[in-house]
């Protein structure tokens, strides 16, 4: 009878040794296919962003510009990304012989959306003669601005700002000779040289 139990004691001591010893072979096979899903899925999530963020940075492959102004064909034109404003004028029929081509900058790239417009010659040449020299607005303009005009000087200029300070704008050009020291001798020099609006 002793050697009996001395026999299944032992037996239950290697049944439990092998119990242990598979227990802890399935733990470390588990936690190894645990951290090869993770990096699986890690690896999934990261192909996942790239491809998001290949998607967000696509440009578009083609551009619209609507072209008008002095060129031989206005209309909107569809070119690829990153072209300049020379090869949309050039789709448009190239520039027309009222064109002013020094106007525009022909060597920007273009973005899509954009109006291209192309000056005539005359309409830059009115331009600059209204920035250069057009008529004085004897409510908005400054010191210097009023010593263009002939026969003001400095300090008449300066009284023409006082005037239009204490008493509001010039309703009509004759009213700046409501200023002290213009009478209607200076006035007929600047009439045409003045506005009020």
């Amino acid at each position: 009878m002793p050697r009996k139990g001395l026999c299944m004691k032992k037996t239950g001591n290697i049944t439990a040794r092998i119990v242990l010893i598979v227990f802890i072979f399935m733990m470390g096979c588990g936690r190894e296919s645990r951290e090869k899903l993770s990096e699986a899925g890690s690896d999934f999530l990261i192909g996942e962003e790239s491809h998001a963020a290949a998607e967000t940075d696509e440009s578009p492959a083609e551009i619209c510009v609507y072209v008008c102004g002095a060129v031989n064909a206005p209309g909107v034109y569809t070119l690829p990304a990153g072209s300049r404003v020379y090869e949309a004028v050039r789709m448009a029929g190239g520039l027309s012989d009222e064109a002013d081509e020094r106007a525009v900058n022909q060597a920007e790239i273009l973005t899509d959306g954009r109006q291209v417009t192309i000056p005539t010659k005359a309409e830059v040449l009115k331009e600059e003669e209204g920035a250069a020299g057009g008529p004085v607005n004897i409510n908005t303009a400054g010191v210097s601005e009023l010593m263009r005009l002939s026969g003001v000087g400095e300090s008449r200029a300066k009284d023409i700002i006082a005037y239009r300070k204490e008493h509001g704008a010039f309703s009509v050009p004759e009213d700046i000779m409501k200023v002290p020291g213009i009478k209607e001798a200076v006035f007929e020099k600047i009439k045409d040289d003045i506005t009020v609006g």
